[in-house]
């Protein structure tokens, strides 16, 4: 999933650097209205545990490679997608910099891939789902799905950069990561985000807004 820089052209990865950058900033911009002292602990955690998950890559071919994302979790936890976006951005500058895991000039491929497909489609999937279903399930649908369509971003990327053919480039990454999102991401995330919904259910974002919406009718009331 992480894109080195000779997989994809310099004019091309120009193009994904101006796109991603937009959703960068609006990360940040997050991040300075939403984030308080006792967020900033949670995101540094995550943002670890993603960087320990994220090195556990698995070979599928082509030169390329499979592993867990980690942008749904963050996102179902503070309850925005890009809260995933600004974790991820974190997480691959400091991978692509300090470990060569990930190009420099295909960083904003792979922040587009890995933070924001992922993170929005995750996030979005999950709440949707989330109407009708438990957290796990919800959780799970969420992490897998989103998993899977940054894959297959990837492998649209690599086919448009001309590094390998479409169909076995969907082949190899979309299969890989189905499977790795249900047996890795999606359950994992599951796991985790029921985990704390059970022992600290105010760290979920979703709760927060709940009780603080039942705070302000019950103070109606009075």
């Amino acid at each position: 999933m992480h894109i080195p820089d000779s997989f994809i052209p310099l004019d091309q990865a120009i193009i994904y650097w101006v796109i991603a950058l937009p959703f960068i900033i609006m990360s940040m911009r997050w991040a300075r209205k939403e984030l308080d002292e006792m967020k900033v602990p949670i995101l540094a955690a995550l943002a670890a545990g993603i960087f320990a998950i994220q090195a556990m890559n698995i070979p599928i071919g082509m030169g390329t490679s499979g592993h867990m994302v980690g942008a749904a979790l963050v996102a179902i936890v503070f309850g925005s997608p890009w809260a995933g976006v600004l974790v991820l951005t974190l997480v691959l500058l400091v991978q692509g910099f300090a470990f060569a895991d990930g190009g420099i000039t295909t960083m904003g491929a792979n922040i587009l891939n890995m933070g924001v497909v992922s993170g929005f489609v995750g996030y979005y999937t999950y709440a949707v789902l989330r109407r009708s279903l438990s957290i796990n399930i919800a959780a799970f649908g969420g992490a897998w799905f989103g998993l899977f369509i940054s894959s297959i971003a990837c492998a649209v990327q690599m086919w448009i950069a001309g590094t390998f053919p479409l169909v076995p480039g969907l082949m190899a990454m979309g299969t890989f990561h189905l499977i790795i999102g249900f047996i890795g991401e999606g359950l994992i995330t599951s796991i985790a985000i029921t985990a704390i919904a059970k022992s600290r259910p105010d760290l979920l974002e979703e709760n927060s807004l709940e009780a603080r919406k039942e705070r302000v009718e019950m103070e109606a009331m009075a």
